[in-house]
């Protein structure tokens, strides 16, 4: 029960972090005082950065349920973040 509730928080989590990445990427753009191709460029960056993390949460948590440890666990996750990151 916990695994599942501990899975449930994590998912939440980094959809939030996904939602707040926009918002996040465009603040930071313009505290920069980016424009045209280099705000573009940097948005792009940061938003794929933000989806690279939140994959990597969820990853850590399906590895964490399925109890692996060590290099399966590496292996696994690295996996996972590459399937969601595309």
């Amino acid at each position: 029960m916990k695994k599942i509730v501990f899975t449930l928080v994590v998912l939440f989590l980094a959809s939030q972090t996904a939602y707040a990445a926009d918002a996040s990427c465009d603040t930071k753009a313009a505290e920069k005082k980016l424009a045209g191709a280099a705000k573009n460029s940097f948005i792009k960056k940061c938003e794929k950065d933000a989806k690279v993390n939140a994959a990597k949460a969820d990853c850590d948590a399906k590895a964490v349920e399925k109890k692996l440890k060590g290099a399966a666990k590496n292996s696994f996750t690295k996996k996972c973040i590459t399937d969601a990151s595309k």
